[in-house]
């Protein structure tokens, strides 16, 4: 009795689902996410409000992007992500379609239905990509995980929503959690 195989998916299949659904193509395999919750939207917006309020104060050449945006992390290998919050510094990966390679910092938001999701698959999947740094906010333990994912400088902490946080890949850049009600 020969194995079933797995469908491989790829970019072109990515693209073509209709719009209204939610999923992400990892290694040529969809994952179908469910419509986020109303604190998952609530911890997104404040978050990505400070981030592009203090872009936007600097005038630097870093993006702020929130979810739905596409980001295809590898040319050669099947996988797209919808990152719940996307910084790209690197203008040359902008596309029409969203980012091509690896943003500089993500941060995903867990939903209940997801969380080895986002903790062991996409950690894994942005170290290999090159993200230099990646949050995972979990509003239900109220707990955000930063890890740093330079090679030089791995490092991972654990913080509550109870803390002003610092952002690695800038000098004066905090997220003060206290200041999101939820």
């Amino acid at each position: 009795m020969p194995i079933p195989q797995k469908q491989i998916y790829t970019e072109s299949d990515y693209y073509a689902l209709p719009e209204d659904v939610r999923a992400e193509l990892i290694d040529g395999q969809i994952y179908y996410q469910a419509a986020p919750s109303r604190v998952h939207q609530e911890i997104l917006n404040a978050v990505n409000n400070m981030i592009y309020n203090y872009l936007k104060s600097k005038g630097g050449s870093c993006k702020v992007y929130p979810a739905p945006f596409a980001v295809k992390l590898y040319e050669d290998r099947k996988t797209i992500v919808e990152p719940d919050i996307s910084v790209i510094c690197d203008y040359g990966k902008l596309t029409d379609k969203g980012c091509t390679g690896a943003p500089d910092w993500i941060i995903e938001v867990v939903s209940p239905g997801n969380s080895s999701h986002d903790y062991i698959r996409k950690l894994n999947l942005y170290a290999d990509a090159g993200v230099r740094e990646y949050w995972i906010v979990n509003p239900m333990k109220q707990t955000i995980f930063v890890y740093h994912l330079e090679e030089t400088k791995f490092e991972a902490a654990a913080y509550t929503f109870q803390d002003k946080i610092k952002v690695n890949i800038y000098e004066d850049l905090w997220i003060d959690f206290q200041e999101i009600i939820l």
